[in-house]
């Protein structure tokens, strides 16, 4: 087959922050809903740049790397019943031209396809983008494809009453590839130390990088404690604690020949507080020209670096351990200890006494979770024989907590701060007076080698007990709801959110202490003793670290 003529392609690998900026720019565009009879304007929407290595890895065949879908004004989130509004109501035509990448690529197309060109059709458009998809492209390489080899896919619309913005989707055979050194801990890294990096990369690709882009992160027990002049830094303090973090982006010209390794002149210092523990430092290099990230950085939050600028230099002779991905989990090696406290109570048949069942961590670590995604912790609350709960918290759930034993299984979210204190307040009413009546609270038995002290995870809730008062989560004393004597405490618990985190917030989307009060609506249980709970598969998950890949992994696909 004849051969489409090969341009020499230095366009940009618009990676990490870089594609979200475009990406958004595209949807900025959209303006509000059209008046009278002007065309209500529609934007096709999808990665509009794809790289396809030549010999490295292009992902799994059946997810495609567009996914193409229309972005009409309004807001995509149902109203009242649940409705998603409509922006749009009468029949469109998406057409899919790709006889751009004949001789280049192999595509699939979705909808009605016919060999490189197909239609996608519909006659509703709802607000927003969420559910207005149209379908994925599927690209890959094949006998014909070559280094160097670049096309378009060109998508656009036509229908009634609707004004379609067109989408081009540019696609580089055996661009710049740029794969980036494996990361390894040192052996004795600790909490409060320094980790220097030996960040670098080797193209791997068919063609030279016409300048790079360094972005490097670093999550919330990790800090850098050098500024460079060519390298913007933004933190991110507020929101989730699984999102909260360092991001840095260094910008680098100049040429990086294909085949060639490069590393920065001096490694990277990542500093690791000393509440670390499982905090994830990645990085990653794209072929975006200098100027171009430069332009995207502009108004997105980031603050210039101070110091002189980072350079790269190139490396004789590197060919292996470089990869696709490259994180690590700074320290391995950290402690906490996860505290349960109960509550003595007293009261007489008939009256409501409050048990206000604490869980605190208390440090030095926090618990990142970050590989599992933010896995909640659980234990159980079984109820001192002749009681019935009569109000639970939230988080908690009537449940069988093992084999024959009914009783309360709670959950505390994670990322759990350092100093986390939560409580959970239960109201039990005394149906019959049994002395020394007690209800187990205990977290699950599970291998976990960060736990430094397993005595305290165990706590009981006491009624009637002896007149010392105490407990075995701790000492504290109560009376009926409604009496002068006071409502039982749950030890060093405040019944707040995680207090002072650091650089992390202790706010409601980050988990780290959520306020765990009554429900109001808590099933009625009668206790008959108390058990552990049984399981704890979540919890091994986060105690190993296993979980899904961080974002950064995920190749874009929408």
């Amino acid at each position: 087959m004849r051969r489409p003529v090969r341009r020499a392609v230095s366009r940009a690998v618009l990676g990490f922050t870089a594609v979200a900026a475009l990406s958004a720019g595209s949807f900025a565009t959209v303006p509000a809903f059209a008046d009278g009879g002007t065309p209500l304007p529609v934007a096709i929407t999808g990665t509009n740049h794809v790289d396809l290595p030549l010999h490295g890895d292009n992902g799994d065949p059946s997810v495609p790397q567009v996914t193409l879908r229309l972005a009409a004004p309004g807001s995509d989130e149902p109203g009242e019943g649940g409705v998603i509004p409509v922006a749009h109501n009468g029949d469109y035509k998406i057409k899919i031209d790709a006889s751009g990448l004949k001789g280049v690529a192999a595509v699939k197309l979705p909808c009605q396809a016919s060999g490189l060109t197909a239609v996608c059709e519909g006659n509703e458009i709802y607000a927003g983008e969420q559910y207005n998809r149209l379908g994925g492209i599927r690209l890959d390489i094949n006998d014909d494809s070559a280094a160097g080899d670049f096309g378009s896919i060109k998508v656009t619309g036509e229908g009634e009453g609707v004004d379609f913005a067109p989408l081009t989707i540019d696609v580089l055979v055996g661009g710049p590839e740029l794969l980036g050194r494996k990361l390894t801990e040192p052996a004795g890294l600790a909490a409060g130390d320094i980790y220097r990096a030996p960040v670098g990369f080797r193209n791997a690709g068919g063609l030279a990088a016409e300048g790079a882009v360094l972005h490097f992160y670093g999550s919330r027990g990790l800090s850098f404690p050098d500024s460079y002049g060519n390298c913007a830094y933004k933190a991110t303090t507020t929101g989730s604690l699984l999102h909260q973090g360092i991001d840095a982006i260094c910008t680098f010209s100049g040429t990086y020949k294909a085949g060639t390794a490069y590393a920065l002149a001096e490694p990277l210092k990542v500093r690791t507080a000393g509440f670390a523990l499982n905090d994830v430092f990645s990085y990653g290099f794209s072929a975006v020209e200098a100027g171009k990230a430069k332009a995207l950085l502009a108004g997105d939050g980031y603050t210039p670096g101070t110091g002189a600028p980072l350079t790269l230099e190139e490396v004789p002779g590197a060919a292996s351990d470089y990869t696709r991905y490259t994180d690590l989990d700074l320290p391995s090696h950290n402690t906490y200890d996860l505290v349960l406290t109960g509550a003595s109570l007293r009261g007489e048949a008939g009256d409501t006494v409050k048990a206000d069942v604490g869980f605190r961590n208390d440090g030095p670590a926090w618990i990142s979770a970050l590989r599992s995604g933010g896995e909640p912790i659980s234990f159980s609350v079984a109820v001192p024989e002749g009681a019935t709960v009569t109000k639970s918290p939230d988080r908690c759930t009537f449940t069988t907590i093992e084999a024959g034993t009914k009783g309360y299984r709670c959950q505390v979210d994670t990322p759990l701060l350092e100093n986390t204190k939560v409580a959970f307040p239960f109201e039990l009413r005394i149906d019959k007076v049994v002395k020394n009546a007690r209800g187990k609270v205990a977290l699950p038995s599970w291998d976990n080698p960060f736990e430094t002290e397993r005595s305290n995870n165990t706590a009981w809730i006491v009624l009637n007990g002896p007149d010392d008062g105490q407990g075995a989560g701790g000492p504290s004393t109560g009376g009926p709801s409604g009496s002068p004597g006071p409502t039982a405490s749950a030890g060093d618990t405040s019944g707040a959110s995680g207090t002072d985190g650091g650089s992390g917030s202790a706010g409601s989307d980050g988990g780290s202490g959520d306020e765990a009060t009554g429900s109001g609506g808590g099933l009625a249980f009668t206790g008959a003793g108390g058990a552990l709970i049984i399981g704890g598969a979540a919890l091994l998950a986060l105690a190993l670290g296993v979980g899904v890949v961080l974002v950064v992994r995920r190749r874009a696909a929408a």
